[in-house]
């Protein structure tokens, strides 16, 4: 019986080991998924850089940030940056490091004060008092727009939500590129591996 036990485990590990050859998949989706999220805020805040700079800067309705033309120079151009680096798989676990850095600094300075959710929902058990009263403010978003509105064309491409702003996005683009620091970019259709191919081959 034991036998039989250890020789069905060690087909399952057989079978598992099999799927090794397709290992660089996970890290590539990560990439591909992760790049158009930092592309688009790295753009943003570039395009918008005086604005920018006055957000990072003011503590009245901004981040409070001492030197913002700096600090929204060095996030914007990481973003950017490493949106393209995650795009050809170049230096990934190296800009890794920063991408998380500015993930935890939107997390615990902009997002922090809102909670989890991203969007409020007041079924979800995430939800914190903001959210709870987002629901009677949503209720009577809803109520005007299908008394003065077009409601049925409003939401025929989606509900009608409110933003909540809180760090379920930034925290889970954390985790991501928390994977990818640890894995690195993947195997075939990234230039770390074949640079590392090259140098291991010399």
């Amino acid at each position: 019986m034991a036998n039989a036990v250890i020789n069905f485990a060690n087909r399952l590990q057989n079978v598992l080991n099999c799927t090794r050859c397709a290992d660089g998949l996970a890290p590539l989706l990560l990439r591909l998924y992760l790049a158009p999220v930092f592309l688009q805020a790295g753009w943003n805040k570039l395009s918008h850089f005086e604005d920018t700079a006055a957000w990072f800067g003011n503590p009245e309705w901004g981040l409070g940030l001492p030197m913002p033309e700096v600090m929204a120079a060095l996030a914007a151009g990481t973003e950017f940056l490493g949106g393209i680096l995650l795009i050809v798989g170049l230096a990934v676990r190296w800009i890794s490091i920063p991408l998380m850095v500015t993930m935890l600094v939107a997390a615990f300075a902009v997002h922090w004060e809102n909670g989890w959710l991203a969007i409020a929902d007041g079924g979800s058990w995430l939800a914190n008092e903001r959210v709870m009263e987002a629901q009677e403010r949503l209720s009577a978003a809803k109520g005007i727009l299908q008394e003065h509105g077009n409601y049925s064309w409003l939401t025929g491409k989606g509900s009608v939500v409110i933003l909540n702003n809180g760090i379920e996005f930034a925290i889970t683009y954390f985790v991501m590129l928390l994977s990818l620091f640890f894995t690195g970019a993947g195997r075939f259709v990234s230039i770390d591996y074949w640079v590392a191919k090259c140098c291991s081959d010399k």
